[in-house]
C-alpha cells in the first residue's frame, strides 16, 4: 500500500524503519517522498513523471535538509523536467523490467536474508510454478488486472489456498515495484482472495475413540504401519502440525517438553501430557540417528512427507472427509470445551495472531447452552418455592 502524509521535520523523525525499504510520499507537494531503509536512514527523493519513463532522483539524506528546502527542490526539479521536455521532445521511453527480472533483482535479492529456510523454499517454488510462467516474461507496467484476475482464477480452480498464497506474494512484489516507481498502481490490489472454509469439522470424544481403535488394528494387521500410527498418535495428543512432528529431532525432545527449533511460527516449545511422552519414550528403542521418525529407506532423513496410512485409518474408522490436519483442530476445540482460556489455547498452538484462534471459539456453544439451561432451571426451582 502507497504510505502518504503531509511531510513535516518532526514527522520524518518518528519514521519508523520496517524489515524493508518503504517510501513515504508528501501530499502537499506531489512526487516528493521520504526513503526510510532498515539501517534506518532517511533520503529525499522525487518521482518525476513526463511524457516517457517515470524517473526517480535522490535529493540526499533528510537529516541534513528540511522538508522546506526539499519542497523548493522538488519543484526546480520538475520545472526543469518539463521546461527540457518541451524544448527537446519527450525522451527515449526507457521500458519498465520484466517481471521475472525484477524478481530476480533487486527483489528478491534484498528479500532473502529476511526469511527462514522454510518460507523461501515455498517463496521459490509460487515463483516457479505459478508466478514466473504467468507473468515473467510481462513488463511490470504491462501486467493488467485483468491478467491478474484470470491468472487467480485457473490457479484457484485447482488449489484455492496455494492460489491466494501466490497472490498474497504477487501483491508483495506489486507493491514494490510501486515503490520503485515501475507502475503507478499495483494490479493484483483488487483481485479478491478465496474465503477460508469454515472451521467446523472436529472430533468428539467417541470419534477419537475410534481413531485410537482403528490405529490398533491398522498395525496389528501390519506392524510396518507403526511408526505412522505413532505420528498420528502424537498428533492427536499435542496438537502440532505434521511437518513439526515427521520432522522432530532427539535435540529437541527435552523431558516434559518438546523445544522446537524451526516451527511455522519460529522456534516454540510444545508441553507434554503423560500420553504424549509415552509415545516418545517408545521410539527410544531399536531405531538410531537424529530424528524421532526416520526413514526406513534414506538413512539420516526424517519419514516422508505423506502419511499414506491415514486414509485407511480415516476409513475403518468411519470418518469420511475428516483431514489429519482437523486432529490439530480437534486439540484445540477440546482445550476450549475444558474451559482453557484462549491466549492459552493460543500459546499451546504456538499462534503468531490471536485472530487465528479465534476460529475456535463458536466450539463452545452448546457448552454455553447447557449451562444457560441449567442456570434457569435453578431459577425455576427458587422460584417455585419449597414443594
Amino acid at each position: 500500500m502507497t504510505r502518504r502524509m503531509r511531510l513535516s521535520d518532526a514527522g520524518i523523525l518518528r519514521l519508523r524503519p520496517g524489515g524493508k525499504e518503504y517510501t513515504v510520499w508528501d501530499t502537499a507537494a506531489p512526487g516528493l517522498g521520504v526513503r526510510v531503509r532498515p539501517a534506518g536512514s532517511r533520503a529525499y527523493v522525487v518521482r518525476q513523471r513526463g511524457p516517457g519513463a517515470t524517473r526517480r532522483v535522490t535529493l540526499g539524506s533528510a537529516m541534513l535538509k528540511s522538508v522546506r528546502e526539499a519542497r523548493r527542490e522538488c519543484l526546480r526539479i520538475q520545472l526543469e523536467g518539463n521546461a527540457a521536455g518541451a524544448e527537446t521532445g519527450p525522451p527515449p521511453e526507457a521500458p519498465a523490467p520484466l517481471f521475472g527480472d525484477y524478481v530476480a533483482d533487486p527483489w528478491m535479492a534484498g528479500m532473502r536474508g529476511r526469511w527462514k529456510p522454510t518460507t523461501l523454499k515455498s517463496v521459490k517454488s509460487l515463483l516457479r510454478s505459478r508466478l514466473l510462467p504467468a507473468f515473467g516474461d510481462l513488463p511490470l507496467d504491462r501486467i493488467a488486472p485483468a491478467d491478474v484476475d484470470a491468472w487467480f482464477d485457473r490457479f484457484s480452480a485447482t488449489s484455492p489456498g496455494n492460489a491466494n498464497k501466490g497472490l498474497a506474494l504477487l501483491r508483495q512484489i506489486m507493491n514494490h515495484a510501486v515503490d520503485d516507481g515501475h507502475v503507478d498502481v499495483n494490479p493484483a490490489r483488487l483481485t479478491r482472495m478465496n474465503p477460508r472454509p469454515r472451521l467446523t469439522r472436529f472430533l468428539s470424544a467417541g470419534e477419537i475413540v475410534r481413531l485410537h481403535e482403528a490405529l490398533d488394528a491398522c498395525v496389528a494387521e501390519r506392524p510396518d504401519r507403526e511408526m505412522q500410527a505413532e505420528i498420528i498418535r502424537l498428533l492427536i495428543h499435542t496438537g502440532c502440525r505434521k511437518s513439526e512432528i515427521k520432522d522432530l529431532r532427539w535435540s529437541e525432545v527435552c523431558g516434559d517438553a518438546l523445544r522446537l527449533a524451526d516451527g511455522k511460527t519460529g522456534p516454540r516449545t510444545v508441553f507434554l501430557s503423560a500420553d504424549a511422552r509415552a509415545v516418545i519414550d517408545r521410539q527410544r528403542t531399536g531405531r538410531e540417528g537424529a530424528y524421532v521418525f526416520p526413514s526406513p529407506v534414506l538413512p539420516g532423513r526424517p519419514l516422508g512427507d505423506a502419511l499414506s496410512l491415514w486414509p485407511r485409518v480415516r476409513a475403518r474408522a468411519g470418518l469420511a472427509g475428516v483431514r489429519l490436519h482437523d486432529l490439530r483442530h480437534t486439540y484445540a476445540s477440546h482445550a476450549v470445551m475444558q474451559g482453557i482460556p484462549l491466549p492459552v489455547v493460543a500459546r499451546l498452538l504456538g499462534h503468531s495472531e490471536a485472530r487465528m484462534t479465534l476460529r475456535y471459539a463458536h466450539v463452545g456453544d452448546r457448552e454455553i447452552v447447557a449451562a444457560a439451561e441449567r442456570i434457569g432451571q435453578a431459577i425455576s426451582r427458587a422460584l417455585d418455592g419449597p414443594d
